[in-house]
């Protein structure tokens, strides 16, 4: 349990407190609770500390903590109240009947690369269920399937995600403070890339330091791993990390549409809450209450639904109906727009911020709802390009000394990840033609936009032409693929059920 569950995380007890209002917070798994904060703007060289926290930025009453910690935490607390839980299973197809959910189909186990079943083959299983609840996690991929197909998306804005990439390092004691907490804008990034760093001291020697950025970047050299590795060059950054080691490494989507890019949330026979459905404040960038509270609401229809034996749409719209009148829904609503408002770049996104904060969210719309794209329409053509890229702007950056900074190869073995080598690829391109196309206009983006090095392209040396080579047992499991490639030619489907990376103190 909670080995592939990765944030910052910096966590909002109430959704705990709501969940278990019996325990005291001090004996939930907490790494320590914030005791400084700040907000600072890099410069290449320089730093400037923001006198105020931006507002819906401040952590006071927050914890640091290790998600994997208190997944774990949870599952034993389920389990003593009798709930099963079956780890090790993946969760392969939604199993439909009359266009209707009655439950999930695992994955086969025990095939190989070609899809021939080997003496160890293992059928999968069919859990059918009253009602099944989609709790995926970002990026869901039953999720994405039930959406689709039902068209759950109408008249919404696209989900847009962002990226996270990060380090646990232990560094020397008083490098920086227990429950310190600093997130940071600007430099490495370019004004027209959304995003930032954060450090969080979790312990009086280890830190959660990682570069999150929004997946609407228009370069398709920009590589977010290899700004990760030169933030990491900051002086500010380095001061901390000098004399310490990188000790664990992981990358995973956040989805941060906001309000206006959430699904209708239930269906005949189903509910979708937390990441898989877009719970994302922005831009505070926590999603771990509101998923608690969405879980709460979700179970509540659930239970109404059973005992008037009743499981339609129409009956579970009643989870709609709780979020919209819920806690959730009022803290979506107060930044419904934020993240929209940075399509163009960090100016612009701050002028209009502003006008949200006056106009209780609603900015310079005059229908109250600013549009989004998807996150894959973005990318400009390599040779329509004005400027020099992120890649020839930093190649003499991107030199890797394996003490402070790491190519993807070194930072995927302390990912821990393992697949079996021997299952057909998790990772699906359909279209070769597609594939070309894309290195040719693009410069196969794959190669940049994956954390962990799954897409490689090759030369054929007689030819000259390139070509896709695939590494699925490096992944991370961070979904980038799925969403970023231009022409949407990469599907993430669940590996071996347990196969992945290892997150457990992540």
């Amino acid at each position: 349990m909670g080995n592939h569950i990765l944030s910052g995380a910096v966590i909002n007890p109430v959704g705990l407190r709501q969940l278990l209002p019996d325990i005291p917070e001090k004996d939930m798994p907490f790494d320590t609770p914030v005791t400084q904060e700040e907000v600072q703007f890099f410069t290449e060289k320089g730093v400037f500390s923001l006198p105020f926290h931006p507002p819906y930025m401040e952590n006071k009453g927050n914890y640091v903590a290790t998600l994997g910690k208190v997944v774990r935490w949870l599952a034993e607390i389920a389990e003593k109240k009798g709930v099963q839980i079956f780890t090790g299973f993946s969760g392969h197809e939604l199993i439909f009947d009359n266009g209707k959910v009655v439950g999930v189909r695992t994955g086969a186990t025990g095939i190989d690369k070609h899809g021939h079943p080997m003496p160890n083959y293992q059928p999968p299983t069919d859990v059918r269920a009253k009602i099944t609840i989609l709790a995926e996690g970002t990026r869901g991929h039953l999720t994405k399937i039930l959406v689709d197909k039902l068209n759950l998306q109408k008249d919404r804005n696209p989900q847009v995600y962002s990226l996270g990439v990060k380090e646990i390092w232990e560094i020397p004691e008083g490098n920086f403070g227990v429950g310190q907490v600093a997130h940071t804008v600007g430099y490495p990034l370019p004004f027209d890339v959304f995003g930032g760093g954060f450090i969080y001291g979790i312990s009086k020697n280890r830190v959660s330091i990682g570069l999150v950025v929004g997946l609407d970047y228009t370069d398709p050299t920009f590589d977010t791993h290899h700004a990760f590795q030169i933030y990491k060059k900051h002086p500010a950054v380095e001061k901390i990390l000098k004399g310490g080691k990188m000790v664990r490494y992981g990358a995973k989507t956040i989805p941060e549409g906001g309000l206006f890019s959430v699904p209708q949330l239930y269906h005949d026979n189903v509910m979708i809450v937390g990441d898989s459905a877009g719970l994302v404040a922005m831009p505070a960038l926590k999603g771990i209450h509101l998923a608690i509270q969405s879980g709460m609401l979700a179970a509540k229809a659930a239970f109404e639904s059973i005992q008037k034996n009743d499981t339609s749409g129409r009956q579970l719209s009643l989870y709609q109906e709780l979020f919209n009148k819920s806690a959730v829904y009022k803290e979506l609503h107060a930044v419904r727009n934020f993240r929209q408002s940075f399509k163009s770049n960090l100016i612009l996104g701050m002028l209009q911020f502003g006008t949200q904060l006056v106009t209780g969210g609603r900015g310079l719309s005059l229908t109250g709802k600013l549009p989004l794209e998807k996150d894959e329409t973005h990318y400009r053509p390599f040779k329509e390009l004005k400027g020099k890229t992120f890649l020839e702007l930093n190649k003499d950056k991107l030199e890797f000394d394996k003490k402070l900074t790491f190519d993807k190869e070194t930072d995927i073995f302390y990912s821990g990840t393992q697949h079996d080598e021997e299952q057909p690829s998790h990772i699906i391109v359909p279209s070769a033609d597609a594939c070309q196309t894309c290195i040719e206009k693009y410069e196969a983006p794959c190669q940049r936009f994956c954390p962990a090095q799954v897409f490689e392209i090759t030369k054929d040396h007689k030819t000259g032409k390139r070509a896709l080579t695939l590494h699925p047992s490096n992944c991370v499991h961070c979904k980038t693929c799925d969403i970023k490639d231009p022409y949407a030619n990469v599907t993430w489907l669940t590996p071996y059920g347990g196969d992945g990376p290892e997150y457990e103190n992540m």
